[in-house]
C-alpha cells in the first residue's frame, strides 16, 4: 500500500494529476472498467444543479433509508472532514475503508493520472458495489456532462438550478451553463428540472435525447398550506406533508424536486407516504442555512455566488432579529463578490472580511474595498480575530452569518465559538 494514513492518500491526490480540475470523462470511466468489468446493477440517481444539490442528496437519502433501502450518498465537499463525502445508510465511510479502496484505484490505474475528485468518485462507486447498496445518490461536483460522476448512467437525474457560477469551465451565461448540467440526462428516462426558468439549451437537449423532462409548475407542483404543504403530480397527490427540518423556504422547492425524483422511479422504488414524511424532518445538512440558536443566533451556509446570497438574503428578512447582524464573509477569487455583496447589502449591519488561502483565495482587504465601496461597515480579519471580534461586540438579540464558501463555514464549525464553555481562540499576538 502506498500510504496507511488517510491525509498522506489526500495530499499526494492532490499533487497527482497536472491539472485539479480537468474536465473529461475519458481517463476516470477507462479506470472504473478496470475496477468494476460488470455494472453494479444498482439504482443511480444523480443530482446537479448551481444550488440546492446537497439539499435534494439529504432529501433523498433520508427517505430512501427510511423507506428500507440501503442507499450510498456521494457528495462534495466536505467540511470537516473527507470521510463526509461517502455514505453508507447514513454512516461515513471509514479511514481504512478509504485507504483501502483508493490502493485499489492506485493499483489498477497504471499510467493513467486522476484527480483528487476522480479518486473520490472512483473511490465511492467502488465502497458501494463492495457494501452492495440498491441506491446511489451522487451529486455532481461541477457541471455535468463531463464531471466524473457523469461515468454512470442515471436512471433519474435531477437539476436542481441553474445560475451564473464556474464560469471559467462551464460559460459565461445560463443558457450554456444549462447545457452543462443537462448533460447528467438520459434517453428515455426521468430528468427532472426544479429551476422554474429552465434555459432553452436545458430542454432542447433533453428533448434532443428523448429524455422524460419533468419540470416545476408544469408536471409537479407544490405549495405552503400554513404549518404543511402539499405536493402533486399526475401520478399522485399529498397532503399535509411536514415543513422540512432544513431551514429557508426554499428547502420546499428542494424538497419537492426530490419527491419528483423519487415519484418518477416508483415502479422500482416505491417509498410510502410516511418514509417521505419522515425523511422530510430527518434531513441534515451542515453548513447550509443552519441555525445555531442561543442569545446570539449564528447562521452557517456556503452561500458563495449571487444566487445563493439571494436566497439567504430572503431568508434573513423572513426572519428578522432584533439586533444588529454581523457578517464574516470569506469568497475564492472565482466567484462573483461584488453580486455576492449586492444582494445581501441590506440585510447585513457589519462585515468582517476573511481571507482565504490558495491558489484560489482571496484577501480579506480585497473584499473590505469592494464592501466599502457600497457604503458598507466592514474590516478584514483572519478567521480566529473575527471570531473574537465579533464574540466581544456582539450583544443578545443580535445574529452572526458566516458565509462565501466552505473554506470560511468549516473553521468557524470547527472551533464551534457559539458554545459557552468554548474557549475564545487565541489572539494573534499570543
Amino acid at each position: 500500500m502506498r500510504f496507511t494514513i488517510l491525509d498522506d492518500w489526500l495530499r499526494w491526490q492532490e499533487t497527482l494529476h497536472p491539472r485539479a480540475i480537468d474536465l473529461s470523462l475519458e481517463r476516470v470511466r477507462t479506470v472504473l472498467r478496470r475496477l468494476q468489468p460488470e455494472p453494479p446493477g444498482q439504482t443511480i440517481i444523480t443530482v446537479g444543479g448551481t444550488n440546492g444539490k446537497g439539499s435534494c442528496v439529504a432529501f433523498l437519502d433520508a427517505m430512501l433509508r427510511t423507506a428500507g433501502y440501503r442507499v450510498g450518498a456521494y457528495t462534495s465537499p466536505h467540511l470537516l472532514r473527507y470521510n463526509e463525502r461517502i455514505r453508507i445508510n447514513g454512516i461515513e465511510a471509514a479511514d481504512a475503508a478509504l485507504c483501502q479502496v483508493f490502493d485499489r484505484i492506485d493499483a489498477v490505474r497504471g499510467e493513467v493520472s486522476l484527480t483528487y475528485f476522480e479518486f473520490g468518485t472512483l473511490a465511492a462507486l467502488e465502497l458501494f458495489r463492495e457494501a452492495g447498496v440498491e441506491v446511489a445518490v451522487l451529486e455532481v461536483g461541477l457541471g455535468g456532462r463531463l464531471d466524473a460522476v457523469n461515468i454512470m448512467d442515471a436512471d433519474a437525474a435531477l437539476v436542481v438550478s441553474v445560475a451564473l457560477d464556474h464560469t471559467d469551465w462551464l460559460g459565461s451565461n445560463r443558457d450554456s451553463i444549462g447545457y452543462e448540467k443537462a448533460g447528467i440526462y438520459r434517453p428515455d428516462r426521468p430528468a427532472v428540472c426544479a429551476d422554474p426558468d429552465p434555459p432553452p439549451r436545458l430542454i432542447q437537449y433533453a428533448e434532443d435525447i428523448s429524455a422524460r423532462l419533468l419540470r416545476v409548475n408544469r408536471d409537479y407542483h407544490f405549495a405552503r398550506t400554513g404549518s404543511t404543504w402539499c405536493w402533486q403530480s399526475s401520478a399522485c397527490c399529498l397532503d399535509h406533508l411536514p415543513l422540512p427540518t432544513l431551514a429557508g423556504n426554499h428547502q420546499l422547492g428542494n424538497a419537492a424536486a426530490a419527491l419528483m425524483t423519487l415519484t418518477s422511479l416508483g415502479d422500482r422504488l416505491p417509498v410510502s407516504p410516511e418514509a417521505i414524511c419522515a425523511g422530510l424532518v430527518s434531513a441534515e445538512l451542515s453548513g447550509r442555512h443552519q441555525i445555531i440558536p442561543g442569545p446570539v443566533e449564528w447562521i452557517l451556509d456556503v452561500a458563495h455566488n449571487p444566487h445563493a446570497a439571494t436566497v439567504l438574503a430572503d431568508h434573513l428578512r423572513a426572519r428578522p432579529c432584533t439586533g444588529r447582524t454581523w457578517a464574516m464573509i470569506g469568497l475564492l477569487a472565482d466567484k462573483d463578490a461584488p453580486g455576492v455583496i449586492e444582494a445581501l447589502t441590506d440585510t447585513i449591519d457589519a462585515w468582517c472580511a476573511i481571507t482565504l488561502d490558495g491558489n484560489r483565495g482571496r484577501t480579506g482587504d480585497e473584499l473590505v474595498a469592494l464592501l466599502r465601496a457600497t457604503g458598507a461597515r466592514a474590516e478584514a480579519a483572519d478567521i480566529q480575530e473575527a471570531c473574537r471580534i465579533i464574540q466581544t461586540t456582539a450583544c443578545p438579540g443580535d445574529r452572526i452569518v458566516v458565509l462565501g464558501s466552505f473554506h470560511t463555514v468549516a473553521p468557524v464549525l470547527a472551533i464551534q465559538p457559539w458554545l459557552s464553555n468554548s474557549p475564545l481562540p487565541p489572539s494573534r499576538e499570543a
